[in-house]
């Protein structure tokens, strides 16, 4: 049986990116789940996951569990941590934005990867005490225990990380108990997800998922990663841009669940567009 789930933050309301993302999970999975990642206490609004099951509904679309919402979830992500802090890869860095921007802005900085300030530092549970710092995952550590990780997409195609693909990505922050790499993967474990469908430009995501996956020891899904709906000039549809919603489509009249049907056929409302990047 395959089991796929729709992942959404409630920090906006949904648009037809989303819509396509979740008709496509529901019909490809025989059992259904719906994930509120809701880890930005900053952003996120009880209103707007009331929108998400209204959007839901209104697609014609239903979660066949009770929704798992992260915020509850705090300590199963903090023992995560703690495991992969065992295995002494992971590190405490206490650079601000700032500081990595000068960073690789310097002369010697030219990747876009994190520079590695604070990897190698001894860990100082005074410092971590005094001041806001963030867990990192020490890629190369990672890679050096277990080789570079792959995984299987839906078409049955094996893709395998390259080096490149890896950062020392933050995983945990004071003031957040999980990043999203980190929370991602030990959800869908506990939810028994088998496949993980997400748009194109998470596949970046799926090296770093698929190493944590490894080094915790958690089963392995398969990925289907779609293409994009952008608007009809290829621009990407984006909360932050006021990105047309399932809200004000729903408003004027548009019946969710052939919306469902033709997106699932690729078939766009006029001003959209697809793209596989």
């Amino acid at each position: 049986m395959t089991t796929s789930r729709f992942a959404p933050s409630p920090t906006g309301l949904l648009h037809l990116g989303h819509a396509f993302s979740a008709v496509l999970a529901r019909a490809r999975g025989d059992r259904f789940l719906l994930r509120i990642e809701d880890l930005d206490p900053g952003r996120s609004r009880p209103e707007f996951i009331d929108a998400i099951n209204e959007d839901l509904a209104w697609l014609g679309i239903a979660p066949d569990a009770v929704p798992l919402v992260q915020s509850r979830r705090t300590n199963h992500y903090a023992a995560a941590l703690d495991e992969l802090r065992g295995q002494g890869l992971v590190y405490p860095c206490f650079c601000t934005r700032a500081d990595i921007a000068a960073a690789l802005s310097a002369p010697h900085g030219a990747s876009v990867h994190y520079p590695g300030t604070c990897r190698g530092l001894p860990d100082d549970p005074e410092r971590r005490a005094a001041g806001p710092h963030s867990w990192r995952l020490d890629a190369a550590r990672a890679i050096g225990r277990i080789g570079l990780p792959s995984w299987r997409e839906e078409d049955g195609t094996v893709c395998t990380a390259a080096a490149a693909d890896f950062d020392d990505v933050i995983l945990a922050r004071k003031d957040a108990p999980a990043a999203y790499h980190l929370a991602c993967i030990v959800d869908d474990a506990a939810s028994g997800v088998t496949l993980v469908v997400r748009g194109a430009d998470l596949r970046a995501s799926t090296p770093v998922q698929r190493i944590l996956q490894l080094l915790l020891g958690l089963p392995q899904p398969t990925y289907l990663h779609h293409r994009l709906v952008t608007h009809a000039d290829g621009g990407r549809l984006a909360k932050r841009d006021r990105a047309p919603t399932l809200a004000a489509m729903r408003a004027d009249g548009v019946d969710g669940s052939v919306l469902a049907r033709d997106l699932l056929a690729g078939q766009l409302p006029l001003g959209f567009s697809w793209s596989n990047a």
